[in-house]
């Protein structure tokens, strides 16, 4: 006859390790996967396709232009690292408003180091001038930008024709 004795410790052991199992399962059940977070919530008029993310060369860059519908020149006219103030002045304050009215905001990147790429539009309707677009691109994902006219009497604006 084979007899075997466990001590109190030992099942102790055993039921917090089942325990540990059936929660472990029970969270892979029934939580849902984690999606990453793909684009700002869209603007009114705008489509749901605009992404802000994956931008990781300077095809992705002009595809996400055309995404609003402006094309650009294939090579940027400027690639320059610049850094997001950490207060923000007045000018800057005006300019993160128009960031936060196509749903970016440049606040959360304070300090931080971005690329500013500028191209040039081709195909602006109503203006004489040189018609550019900047991105600010943080790690592979647009944080900001705009379109701006570079004379004297230009404009700067968001992205949304």
């Amino acid at each position: 006859m084979f007899i075997y004795s466990m001590r109190a410790g030992t099942l102790r052991f055993f039921a917090v390790v089942c325990v540990a199992l059936a929660v472990l399962v029970a969270l892979i059940a029934f939580v849902p996967e984690l999606q990453p977070v793909a684009a700002a919530a869209p603007l009114d008029g705008e489509t749901e396709h605009v992404r802000y993310d994956k931008i990781k060369n300077n095809a992705d860059r002009v595809s996400f232009l055309a995404q609003w519908g402006w094309q650009v020149e294939e090579e940027p006219v400027e690639t320059v690292t610049v850094t997001i103030p950490q207060d923000f002045d007045k000018v800057f304050a005006a300019y993160n408003e128009l960031q936060k009215a196509q749903g970016l905001d440049l606040s959360a990147y304070s300090g931080k180091n971005a690329e500013r790429i500028t191209y040039k539009i081709t195909n602006y309707e109503g203006y004489d001038g040189t018609v550019y677009a900047n991105l600010f691109v943080f790690r592979h994902r647009v944080i900001g930008g705009d379109v701006s006219a570079a004379e004297k009497d230009g404009f700067v604006r968001g992205f949304a024709g």
